[in-house]
């Protein structure tokens, strides 16, 4: 378990470990993929904990409920896997699958963009999304240059987002700066 070379900004967080699973060294994960159990198509981690970064690989992973629990090489006792606890579970961003609609994006391409209403008001960057069952939804930070110091939430959906242009930096919303 070697640390990796690559840069932070090339690699994209798609899980977490949380705890350990069993008495063989397993561990349980969260994993941020749709649907789950993509996490475990990839079986080269890059595990991050602050400064702390080891290269793994999986061995086997299995769904159960809404956890994966992941076999890892080399790792068979449980104490040792107690110490994985807290993990982020990272993937070079050339890995991720190619987008085959020009309207789907993932969610870090979005993460930075700076949202501008239909009446051309700056509201903000997106800061990060949420999953909330129903819709994703945009957590839009202000910064200097924007409307307001207001944070807001809007829905990603296709009728509050107009246009996603990334060369631009930026997302139009159909969103009232009141809200």
């Amino acid at each position: 378990m070697n640390a990796t070379s690559a840069p932070a900004e090339d690699l994209i967080v798609i899980g977490k470990i949380v705890s350990v699973h069993g008495v063989r060294g397993d561990v349980k994960v969260y994993s941020f993929t749709d649907p789950i159990d993509n996490l475990l198509d990839y079986h080269r981690w890059t595990l991050r904990r602050g400064d702390e970064v080891k290269q793994v690989e999986l061995v086997k992973g299995r769904l159960q409920g809404k956890i994966l629990v992941a076999t890892l090489k080399g790792l068979t006792d449980r104490e040792e896997a107690r110490s994985y606890a807290d993990f982020e579970i990272c993937i070079l961003r050339s890995e991720l699958p190619q987008l085959t609609d020009d309207d789907d994006y993932y969610w870090y391409q979005l993460q930075g963009l700076t949202v501008i209403n239909q009446l051309g008001q700056v509201l903000g960057r997106v800061d990060h999304l949420l999953e909330t069952g129903a819709n994703d939804v945009l957590v839009v930070k202000p910064f200097d240059g924007s409307l307001d110091d207001r944070e807001r939430l809007l829905p990603y959906t296709d009728p509050c987002v107009l246009k996603v242009d990334l060369e631009a930096g930026e997302m139009r919303v159909e969103w009232d700066a009141d809200f």
